[in-house]
């Protein structure tokens, strides 16, 4: 039961690493993405892919999950069970009765997405394919039909790195970033500069290991937009536009 108030926000290492999630909402392209020996391919269901939005009901379960390790508790598996009113107001969203059918729709698009991948957890590295969640139901509904609270069963991939902790701490400001780019450039960040002051990534790179699906000409064109707002979290972004290349530093 994810029962425990304001824990650490959480996010798995190989899906900030490797793009899984779509930026564009309606995205029913397959995507493939190969970078240095890891391959990844995105299969959207009925609904599309799931989005960078609806992974925060993966980074609210991880939470979760890390922190009832942390205090010893043995109620551990990859069932989690949650109401629907503590993940609407951790993850900075609304309480209406839009907010409880939009949950609704990013539950069945993480149903409905297969991965196919061999991305190594916990020193297995095997060919699988997945649903980013393997199923999920309503434990109980109110007067009005909504959804009170959920159980979600998450992938045993997913399972397996929250438990050898491959995992990093995000910001708590990351679910205040709205657009799907600035998020994944801050998953992105925090990701290549935990252990370096700054990572700077040709434009070329930065658009495959994004996973946008936009023409790397309107990417540039997003970039620079992102680096002149400079509003991610806990790092600065500079263009280089000699090198057309981007710099994502550590702030003080």
């Amino acid at each position: 039961m994810a029962d425990i108030a304001a824990p650490a926000i959480k996010d798995d290492v190989m899906s900030m690493e490797h793009p899984l999630f779509a930026l564009k909402p309606g995205d029913r392209r397959v995507r493939s993405y190969t970078r240095e020996g890891v391959t990844v391919t995105v299969k959207p269901g009925y609904d599309g892919c799931a989005t960078i939005h609806d992974k925060d009901l993966w980074i609210y379960c991880v939470s979760q999950l890390v922190e009832a390790t942390d205090r010893g508790r043995e109620d551990m598996s990859r069932v989690v069970r949650f109401t629907a009113y503590d993940f609407l107001v951790s993850t900075n969203r609304r309480t209406d009765g839009d907010s409880y059918r939009r949950m609704a729709e990013a539950l069945e698009r993480l149903s409905g997405t297969r991965i196919e991948t061999n991305i190594e957890t916990a020193g297995r590295r095997e060919r699988e394919g997945f649903g980013l969640v393997d199923s999920w139901r309503v434990i109980e509904r109110d007067a009005d039909e909504r959804m009170v609270a959920v159980e979600v069963t998450l992938p045993d991939w997913l399972y397996r790195a929250v438990r050898v902790r491959d995992v990093l701490t995000l910001s708590p400001a990351y679910f205040r970033l709205r657009k799907p780019l600035a998020r994944r450039l801050y998953e992105l960040a925090r990701k290549h500069c935990g252990k370096q002051a700054q990572w700077r990534v040709s434009i070329k790179t930065l658009h495959e290991k994004s996973g946008s699906t936009a023409a790397l000409r309107r990417f540039r064109f997003d970039i620079k937009a992102l680096a002149e707002a400079n509003d991610l979290p806990d790092y600065r972004m500079t263009f280089d536009a000699d090198e057309d290349a981007v710099i994502l530093s550590r702030t003080p």
